[in-house]
Formats: structure tokens, C-alpha cells, sequence
């Protein structure tokens, strides 16, 4: 059985996602402050963790940094704001999703299941490389070396970026790459795409130029 923790001062929100979590068979642990989170996550074992932005003490995203030093279990992050700052303050601390306040419980879970589905898939693949002109990527690993260089990416980064080199040379469009790489029915803000996008070229460096710009379609891996 799945287990998720859920970080939030609210028990309401805590009991609310617990109770969902329950109809989909996932077990979930509770944690009200960032410091107990990151305490939980050091003797602890999750398979995800839903996490709340704003937290007494240590808020989320400096929990989620600390988590990062030895975890790098998927996080969702909860925030009542949804500005493209805060999402790439995110995204760049190490979550893998956003979701604003007040949220559907069940757009949640089906962005908590998606995860957890990619997740268990990538732990039964055997090993598979692919290397070309400056890059290297170990997709059994989730490693990415640019010009013999080891480059740290967020896990939604590799997602979209193993996504893209595995279909390399092929116009993908928005809605394919969030469909595929996000797992959930989208609707309407495509920001999240074009934000880890922008991080994903940030971290190819040199490379950045390979993530062709399709006008009016999508993306392309140049392979």
C-alpha cells in the first residue's frame, strides 16, 4: 500500500485529503509543521508528500530543501497563491507539482495516483541510456550529464525531459506533454509547461538549444 505524507496546519485539510486518500487505498501520515516534517522524513520512508507553502516555523519550501538533502521523494505543494514566482520558486526548491488553494480534492488525488503510478513504473525499467553530441542521459538513474558534466534537476525536470529525449525528433504538442508528463486531465493554465520549460533550458546549459520552440504546437527534442 502507498504511503503519502500530508503537511498542513489545518487538520480540517489534513482529514479532508486523508479521507480521499482512503477511497484510492493509500495510507497517510500527518505532520501539522515543517521541522516535524522534515523529522518524519529522516526516520521515515513516503512514497509522496503533499505539502502546504505557508507552515509555522519552517515553511514549506524550506522543508522541502532540507527533505531534498537526502530524500527525493515526489512533493506536491499546496499554496493559496499561484503566481508564476511562486511556481518556479517551487518548482525550483525540488517540488514536482502545484496546486492552489482552495483545491478540488479529487483533482489532488488524481495528481497524487498519477505520481505514484509514474513512480512505481520507474522502479521496475531496466537500465537504459541514451547519449548524443554533448549529452548523456541515464534514464534508469534519472542522470543527466551535459558536455561530461553532471547536471541536478528537479524530478518534474527529468519527467519532461526524459519525456522529450524519448521522443526526440517528434513535434510534441502542450497538450500531449502535459497529458503524458503531469498524468491528469489539464485545464486551461499551461504556465506550469512553459516554467519548467524555462528550467529545463536553464539546466541544459549549452544544450539549452536542443528544446526547440514550435509557434502555435509545442515542443521538440533535437536528437
Amino acid at each position: 500500500m502507498p504511503r503519502i505524507l500530508i503537511v498542513d496546519d489545518e487538520p480540517r485539510i489534513r482529514e479532508l485529503v486523508k479521507k480521499y486518500a482512503a477511497f484510492e487505498g493509500i495510507d497517510v501520515a500527518e505532520s501539522g509543521d515543517g521541522m516535524d516534517a522534515v523529522e518524519k522524513c529522516r526516520l521515515q520512508s513516503f512514497d509522496l508528500i503533499v505539502m502546504d507553502a505557508m507552515l509555522p516555523g519552517l515553511d514549506g519550501y524550506s522543508a522541502v530543501r532540507e527533505i531534498r538533502k537526502t530524500s527525493d521523494v515526489p512533493v506536491i505543494m499546496l499554496s493559496a497563491r499561484g503566481e508564476e514566482y511562486d511556481r518556479l520558486h517551487g518548482f525550483e526548491t525540488g517540488v514536482d507539482d502545484y496546486v492552489v488553494k482552495p483545491f478540488s480534492p479529487r483533482e489532488l488525488m488524481m495528481r497524487v495516483t498519477a505520481i505514484l503510478r509514474r513512480s512505481a513504473k520507474a522502479q521496475d525499467k531496466e537500465r537504459e541510456i541514451y547519449e548524443s553530441e554533448g549529452i548523456r542521459v541515464d534514464f534508469t538513474a534519472r542522470q543527466v550529464q551535459v558536455d561530461g558534466q553532471t547536471v541536478e534537476m528537479t524530478p518534474k525536470e527529468y519527467d519532461l525531459f526524459f519525456f522529450l529525449v524519448r521522443n526526440r525528433g517528434v513535434a510534441l504538442t502542450r497538450e500531449t506533454l502535459i497529458g503524458k508528463v503531469w498524468g491528469y486531465d489539464f485545464s486551461g493554465d499551461d504556465r506550469t509547461l512553459d516554467t519548467h520549460i524555462k528550467l529545463l533550458r536553464k539546466s541544459l546549459g549549452s544544450q539549452s538549444h536542443r528544446v526547440v520552440t514550435l509557434r502555435g504546437v509545442g515542443y521538440r527534442f533535437e536528437g
